[in-house]
């Protein structure tokens, strides 16, 4: 089989990975505000702007941001994981998790790890089928604890924007309660399996979850929503409108990205152009997303 636009199979170390696609989804008015003012709320027009052409973008034509949702398989020889479920049938060109883990040749009883980086409906609208079964039933998972906590909590009615809370606690109610019994909590960075390591990467929501991969002398540093677009990676400082706290976020990135810079680390970013993989290289005084298509 060879890697196509929603398969991307590569190695870290003894480790095959697979980056898997669920689909693109499109952030579009007037379900979500206007791309520009969804993912950079706070940046200023002028600097905005420039920026934007840099990336082939005008500001009053970007009417839509299509994103891809990038989950990820890890066969480590002893464990079969899975890094997030995806969004289910969130959109009719989403949920496509499913199709493209047979085209791989895995079953979904095959899966004996599911990682939850955090719980937006595109991380964990997977968890469950229509009859809210666990699509996954011979899975361990783990999440962060204080994900657990929030989602589970009173706290998104009071913290989170109206034009989303509903499908943010329709999502949490319908694919959270399944896998409690199955469920360990992550209490601090610490190896959740062997060459797989729990990374604190709080902001986007309370309790989200990165993931340091490594194995002989490869490492792979899975950032999910650390970063949303390429853009956030050249200015760390424009939190999105999607960050729950917003301080922390750019606390988080900086500390995460500017380590991956001076260690030449192989990044994975969720919503990043397909297969999301690349690594964050210096530019002046700020980083840059290099994807590794470009990687001599």
């Amino acid at each position: 089989m060879e890697n196509n636009s929603e398969r991307y199979r590569f190695e870290i170390g003894s480790f095959k990975c697979t980056a898997i696609s669920d689909g693109t989804f499109s952030y579009t008015p007037p379900t979500f505000p206007p791309p520009a003012t969804f993912l950079f709320p706070d940046a200023a027009r002028e600097e905005l702007e420039q920026v934007m052409r840099e990336y082939s973008l005008q500001l009053e034509k970007w009417g839509e941001w299509i994103s891809p949702y990038i989950c990820l398989i890890v066969n480590t020889g002893e464990h079969l994981v899975l890094v997030d479920t995806g969004s289910g049938g969130l959109s009719e060109k989403t949920g496509k998790l499913l199709e493209n883990l047979y085209a791989e040749g895995i079953k979904p009883k095959d899966i004996d790890t599911v990682i939850i980086t955090h719980c937006h409906p595109d991380h964990v609208g997977g968890n469950t089928d229509g009859e809210g079964k666990l699509v996954f039933p011979n899975a361990r998972y783990y999440m962060w604890k204080d994900e657990w906590d929030f989602w589970t909590s009173e706290k998104p009615e009071s913290m989170l924007d109206e034009h989303v809370k509903d499908v943010l606690l329709m999502n949490a109610r319908k694919n959270l309660p399944p896998i409690r019994s199955q469920l360990e909590l992550v209490e601090g960075e610490r190896e959740i399996l062997p060459g797989i390591r729990a990374v604190e990467a709080v902001g986007h929501t309370p309790g989200h979850m990165g993931l340091d991969i490594s194995s002989g002398e490869d490492r792979l540093l899975v950032v999910s929503d650390v970063v949303l677009h390429p853009i956030h990676v050249e200015m760390p400082e424009w939190f999105a409108s999607i960050d729950l706290l917003p301080e922390q976020t750019v606390l988080t990135r900086r500390r995460i990205l500017g380590k991956a810079v001076f260690e030449n680390t192989l990044i994975l970013a969720f919503h990043f152009p397909f297969p999301g993989l690349g690594y964050i290289v210096e530019k002046g005084n700020n980083w840059q997303w290099r994807p590794i298509e470009m990687i001599s």
